[in-house]
């Protein structure tokens, strides 16, 4: 029942789109895409890069253009430009699914259903069609060769390391935020409160972590899967620990403007990149998850319904509280490592 109910939302959704510019349904009716395309995403240089060929060589006549910058800068030159009235991103692909939610809410997004997002895990899916997880980063625990590790999230606020756990900063990573914000749910508020008490470093982003953690000055930190795979790789003396109260997955979302001024080439574009195609680029040269059970995960590992598995819920109500309390849970973590 759940196939056929996704086949009946891919039904209606390919249906339901804005209506195309004289360019647009030029190609629609030849069944070509092209045009330009301006995607706004936080998707690694390098895996744009190696993107490239795959787009020339599916969708030789569109002619793709980047913006590619953090989460939270992307944010900020959309805000400007949507205050401005003069959107000019076609296609969203950033690391901020609270992000998300709201543009969906506000009405931002063309409802479209790839056919690629039928295999797609439910809970990384916007069941209304507006938007879908294209790609899965994952916060775990990182600790120094030679160091006792940690086994959880919770085990940061224990005695054992006072003072030799780092964290990132929420009010500056997207991806720390996004942790904080599943800390909140599960532990509570005081969570933060505990973790200051007992010495952890807030460090900024997920490379400053990684930075105290490689050089001694504390001997664990949450950090972002795809960071701990590639430092590994570098031989970076560090192991990686899957916490026993779960991983945190962050979906990263692919969505349509409701503004795009070519939505055949734009949805073109998404199916691409949510094709085996595109997402084994996302796993190979990202070390992200695909979204695509059939894939393995980054660097051989297990896939994405072994990650949900072993990660906690992402459930409607974790992105509730994100876009509800968010801010409320930035200023709690801001008062904690203030005192």
């Amino acid at each position: 029942m759940g196939l056929a109910a996704a086949l009946v939302l891919v039904a209606s959704c390919r249906i339901e789109s804005a209506v195309p510019s004289e360019a647009s349904a030029t190609a629609a009716q030849d069944g070509t895409p092209s045009g330009d395309v301006w995607v706004y995403t936080s998707m690694y240089q390098h895996v744009l890069d190696a993107l490239d060929p795959l787009l020339k060589e599916k969708l030789p006549n569109v002619q793709v253009h980047w913006y590619q910058a953090g989460s939270e800068k992307v944010a900020s030159r959309l805000e400007a430009e949507r205050a401005a009235g003069a959107v000019r991103a076609d296609v969203l692909a950033t690391s901020d699914p609270f992000l998300y939610e709201r543009l969906a809410r506000e009405g931002s997004f063309l409802r479209y259903a790839s056919p690629n997002v039928l295999r797609v895990p439910r809970s990384l899916l916007d069941l209304d069609a507006r938007y879908a997880a294209a790609r899965v980063s994952t916060m775990v625990l990182v600790h120094r060769q030679g160091a006792v590790p940690p086994a959880s999230f919770a085990d940061l606020v224990g005695e054992r390391w006072k003072g030799r756990a780092a964290v990132g900063d929420p009010l500056t990573s997207g991806t720390a935020f996004t942790w904080a914000v599943s800390m909140h749910s599960k532990y509570g508020e005081d969570f933060f409160t505990r973790l200051r008490d007992k010495g952890a470093v807030v460090a900024g982003g997920n490379a400053a972590v990684l930075q105290k953690v490689e050089s001694g000055e504390v001997d664990a930190g949450v950090l972002l899967l795809e960071n701990a795979l590639v430092a590994k790789a570098r031989g970076s003396p560090i192991e990686i620990i899957w916490p026993e109260d779960g991983a945190v997955v962050i979906p990263g979302p692919v969505a349509i403007f409701q503004s795009t001024r070519n939505p055949v080439a734009a949805k073109a574009l998404v199916d691409l990149l949510l094709s085996p195609e595109g997402q084994r680029f996302i796993v190979e040269k990202g070390d992200l998850h695909s979204v695509d059970p059939r894939l393995e995960g980054p660097r051989g590992g297990p896939g994405v319904e072994a990650l949900m598995a072993r990660s906690q819920p992402w459930t409607p109500e974790l992105v509730e509280l994100g876009l509800t309390r968010g801010g409320v849970i930035k200023e709690t973590f801001s008062k904690a490592f203030s005192r």
